[in-house]
């Protein structure tokens, strides 16, 4: 157990080491500074010029939105009847067949929202074309397009006052070709010669140890992981992710995979700081985060390596710690780690079960995801975030007697109303979808919904409650991984996470844009001696408390029906 603790320790150390010259080098690029990647120049040119896009041309936080939100239409219309035609459509070897209008309803909306929720297996669920020219596809875009959304952010905190907060799509492509394009390709040909499949080639025969028969699914998976991990999407090419030994071959490629989530969204943190000349924020800033991080990593890591109680009372030893749902090629404590990169970073990826952790692990997992603002997905994480500073800066400005203000600028009842709106938000996608699905499980265990509600649970009781807890704090949070002995392909889960998902992705994507392009509008405040310090250890500490308590009033009551009430049944 030291050496899997050896290396939780020197993966997450290797993240920071290249998260730091990351978020330098992505500061350069939207600052528009020169980069070895300037060779890059002719390709956008020649998509500016195709799209008829004038990428010098400004736009204030509206036109940012209206363009944010009329491209992720037009990909959701194309997705859904590329999914429900795939069938008939070619590079399917296996010959799978199209999805049902429900099912890709929700996958469509939800890899355009960057959660890739999967309601179905990937081998059998997509052809080759649906995974690389709507699942891939989406995950390079989706992931852009929550760049593009912070760069508007970091523009108007740059900026004393202004309402010109760059382009839109100029920032969406650079997004691509700077940074998700090259850092995918490295991924990509690093997995793929380490044994994860990169051809268009149909199933396989093999022999096992056993000396049984089996088919085995291959097709051009490599770089698919490859973004998926990068861009923070986390859908899996096979149908138990990362799990799968094509798709993880090796704990060499678990760490690298682990990496690869938290890479970007730490190098945002660092890009802040960068980019808007205040390296004292975006440590702070980092230092909550990481704060937190490493708290739930250590609870997870803690509670997994020392196995189930209820196995524990059987008189097993369990000297590798709980390894029901893992592989034993990459052990307790790696898969511990990554509970938690994949639900602090929305990327959903599992490298083992989720629904086999221990009940303190399985809720921590669901916690983070609660609180969505730990790294948080590429972009949006900092988005996230950036509410809990307002609201923190309105509440210390409450307490000194002072107008709020933050980076120079007034905060006034219409922010703060926003700011309150979004964070109630998510508690009540959350708990109205779960106070919901409980509902037709205890009063219509019989009806009509595809699959009848009672059978929607392999796992009664607590564990039950958990997994429908589990499903809309995942859709909610665009993470998209689950408990998976819910058994969720069916007309109402497809259709109640589908709406979860767009609202819990867009609105809060709207509302801190708002929030900064009506800041960012206001008259510049110079600082003087009684403004608050809001780069300060001090604040962040004020900032922390304000995700505890929200966070605590929100949604204790939920996870102590859950996963505290399942701990407690195992004493």
């Amino acid at each position: 157990m030291t050496a899997e603790i050896l290396g939780v320790i020197v993966t997450y150390g290797l993240a920071l080491l290249l998260a730091w010259p990351l978020g330098k080098y992505i500061a350069k690029v939207f600052k528009g500074e020169k980069t070895w990647s300037d060779f890059m120049a002719p390709l956008e040119r020649l998509l500016y010029k195709l799209a008829g896009i004038h990428p010098r041309e400004q736009m204030n936080w509206k036109q940012h939105l209206k363009a944010l939100l009329t491209i992720n239409l037009v990909w959701f219309v194309y997705a859904f009847f590329a999914l429900v035609f795939q069938g008939r459509l070619p590079l399917n070897p296996d010959g799978n067949p199209g999805q049902t209008p429900d099912l890709a309803f929700n996958t469509a909306i939800s890899f355009v929202v960057n959660c890739n929720l999967q309601h179905y297996s990937g081998e059998s669920g997509l052809t080759y074309f649906t995974q690389l020219f709507v699942v891939a596809f989406l995950q390079f875009v989706s992931a852009a397009t929550g760049i593009a959304a912070l760069v508007v952010l970091l523009r108007a905190l740059k900026e004393k006052t202004t309402t010109q907060l760059g382009n839109f799509w100029e920032f969406f492509v650079k997004s691509i070709t700077r940074i998700l394009l090259p850092l995918s390709f490295v991924l990509a040909v690093i997995l793929a010669f380490n044994g994860t499949p990169a051809s268009y080639a149909g199933k396989d025969t093999i022999e096992t140890l056993q000396g049984d028969t089996v088919s085995v699914s291959r097709g051009p998976a490599a770089g698919m992981i490859a973004i998926k991990q990068l861009g923070t999407n986390g859908g899996g090419y096979f149908g138990v992710n990362s799990a799968h030994p094509l798709e993880n071959p090796s704990y060499l490629t678990n760490m690298l995979e682990t990496i690869s989530i938290i890479l970007i969204p730490i190098a945002l943190i660092f890009a802040l700081g960068y980019f808007i000349n205040r390296k004292k924020l975006a440590n702070m800033i980092f230092g909550v985060m990481t704060v937190l991080f490493i708290t739930f990593c250590s609870i997870n890591i803690y509670y997994e390596a020392k196995g189930n109680p209820a196995i524990t009372k059987l008189g097993i030893a369990q000297h590798i710690g709980s390894m029901e749902g893992k592989e034993i090629r990459l052990g307790s404590a790696a898969t511990a780690l990554w509970s938690i990169a994949t639900t602090s970073t929305s990327n959903g990826s599992v490298n083992g079960m989720h629904d086999s952790l221990t009940p303190i692990s399985g809720g921590i997992a669901i916690l983070d995801m609660m609180i969505n603002a730990l790294y948080g997905g590429v972009g949006v994480g900092l988005l996230n975030f950036y509410i809990f500073i307002i609201i923190a800066v309105f509440i210390s400005g409450l307490m000194v007697g002072r107008t709020p203000e933050f980076m120079g600028h007034k905060l006034e009842a219409r922010e703060v109303k926003i700011a309150a709106l979004i964070t109630l938000l998510s508690p009540f996608l959350i708990l109205a979808g779960t106070a919901l699905s409980a509902y037709m499980v205890v009063h219509h265990p019989g009806a009509d919904w595809a699959v009848q509600p009672a059978a929607w649970l392999n796992n009664p009781g607590y564990h039950g409650f958990s997994e429908m807890l589990y499903e809309y704090t995942s859709a909610n949070a665009n993470n998209g991984s689950g408990f998976e002995g819910l058994g969720d392909n069916n007309i109402f889960w497809n259709v109640t996470t589908g709406f979860v998902l767009i609202l819990g992705r867009f609105l809060p994507i709207i509302g801190p844009l708002a929030i900064a392009g009506l800041l960012a509008g206001k008259k510049y405040i110079p600082p003087s001696a009684g403004t608050l310090r809001t780069d300060s250890a001090t604040f962040g500490v004020m900032i922390l408390a304000v995700i505890i308590i929200i966070n605590a009033l929100a949604y204790f009551p939920a996870l102590a029906l859950g996963p505290v009430a399942e701990f407690f049944s195992l004493r």
